[in-house]
């Protein structure tokens, strides 16, 4: 099994002194329910209503939303006793019932000593129409993909892992874990980090099955299109997904997917791959200082997906090539190193607000330039350059810093870790541990 660090966010909110009923958001299959039964073997009693499966149980949310009443409902309907403090009750595809999001705030009004878990695919659309302060009597977690450490642990690479917490930019890694660490990331990057995955993978060690899942996945995603084909068609949910690998690294331009088409149906498309967790935009801001979301431009914006695993299976990447290559220049023709630091990046940050990306882009004539990502870190802006493999011109982090009065950037790339003058060099591959070391 993959052991997940949400499950330790879980146990934090269950001893909490304010807690509340807690929604577990992140897209399908990215494991939310995994983690909340693996959480629920904490309890003397643990109640799963599924409202996909068990249709019938929508009737007890009709009429009174009384926490009181319905719980009496559901004890004898699952047969599982429900005792504050005792039990947890895990309301699981929530979405399938919108009434049942509804009386969440009815629970912390009404019992807020009953522990509460509610999870759901697509939960962002119902979230959308329920009044705030509802919302605000509610705790929010969110779950990615595993992350490339949690990959490690499951990987059997724990010794590795170890390791390299323990380097830093004037400590670098021996060149064997380095080694074993490049090989272990250019699996990572041809499975991804989906759960099914990446335990199939652990078991199998089988890579062409892994793209075989990979593939039944992004079937799946696309079932998914029909359940909101009323805000968006179909046909062009895909022509978007589809465009979003192959604009990957670059400025998202609407003309790229459909130039015959106009632009408020694509974007709508976008914003709902983006509402459904498939996708996530990264914005343009100017950082001439802190906080750099206020200093966004809403209309510039890179788009990234949300498996680097996915992303390369759009493309067809061929994973032999990859597997093999020594300078991963094949990386840069799909942006996979782009993508990989991305999805680390949103990993690392808080579990409990929606996690936010933003790069540097000038464009103009005589001075074209570019920074892939841009993140505050201990009060300073700090520019984060991504190189596939360990070579090349570093001149648009230079220009950046010089004009930002910056004294430090990074580079990441398949090297090891170093110092060069004002730049510090990270591996790819160590991109959390670099930025978020308290988690690690």
């Amino acid at each position: 099994m993959i052991n997940r660090k949400i499950v330790d966010h879980l146990f934090e909110w269950k001893v909490a002194p304010h807690r509340k009923p807690l929604l577990l958001r992140g897209a399908r299959q990215v494991g939310k329910t995994f983690a909340v039964r693996q959480f629920g073997k904490s309890y003397r009693y643990y109640l799963e209503a599924n409202f996909e499966e068990s249709s019938d149980i929508h009737q007890f949310f009709e009429g009174s939303l009384d926490p009181a009443i319905i719980s009496e409902k559901l004890a004898n309907y699952f047969g599982v006793k429900i005792e504050p403090g005792e039990t947890l009750i895990f309301f699981d595809e929530i979405q399938a019932c919108p009434d049942a999001l509804r009386a969440l705030r009815f629970f912390f009004e009404k019992m807020p000593e009953l522990q509460v878990v509610a999870a759901g695919s697509l939960l962002e659309m119902p979230l959308e129409k329920i009044p705030s302060h509802a919302v605000g009597r509610l705790n929010s977690l969110f779950l990615y993909p595993v992350s490339f450490e949690e990959f490690l642990v499951a990987f059997g690479e724990e010794g590795s892992l170890k390791m390299l917490h323990k380097a830093s930019v004037h400590n670098p890694l021996d060149l064997a874990f380095h080694r074993r660490l490049v090989d272990a990331f250019k699996i990572y990057l041809t499975i991804g980090g989906m759960p099914e995955v990446v335990q199939a993978f652990c078991d199998t060690r089988d890579l062409r099955a892994c793209q075989e899942i990979l593939s039944d996945l992004l079937v799946t995603f696309r079932d998914d299109f029909a359940k909101y084909k009323t805000r968006a068609p179909t046909a062009l949910l895909n022509e978007v997904l589809q465009s979003i690998c192959h604009q990957a690294g670059s400025k998202f331009k609407y003309s790229s997917v459909d130039r015959t088409s106009s632009v408020k149906p694509i974007k709508d498309a976008l914003d709902l791959l983006c509402l459904a967790g498939l996708a996530r935009k990264v914005y343009h801001t100017d950082a001439r200082g802190l906080p750099l979301g206020a200093q966004i431009n809403p209309k510039r914006f890179k788009v990234m997906l949300l498996d680097v695993g996915l992303h390369q299976r759009i493309l067809g990447m061929n994973i032999p090539d990859l597997m093999t290559a020594q300078n991963l220049d094949v990386i840069n023709k799909g942006s996979l190193a782009e993508v990989f630091v991305g999805q680390e990046m949103v990993v690392g940050q808080t579990n409990r607000e929606p996690a936010s990306l933003y790069y540097w882009h000038r464009e103009a004539r005589s001075s074209n330039a570019e920074v892939d990502y841009v993140v505050g870190m201990d009060g300073k802006i700090l520019p984060i350059e991504v190189k596939a493999g360990g070579k090349g011109s570093m001149q648009s982090i230079r220009q950046f810093m010089n004009e930002r009065g910056l004294l430090q950037g990074l580079r990441v790339s398949l090297e090891n870790f170093a110092v060069l003058k004002d730049l510090e060099i990270a591996p790819l591959y160590a991109i959390a541990s670099y930025l978020y070391k308290e988690i690690s």
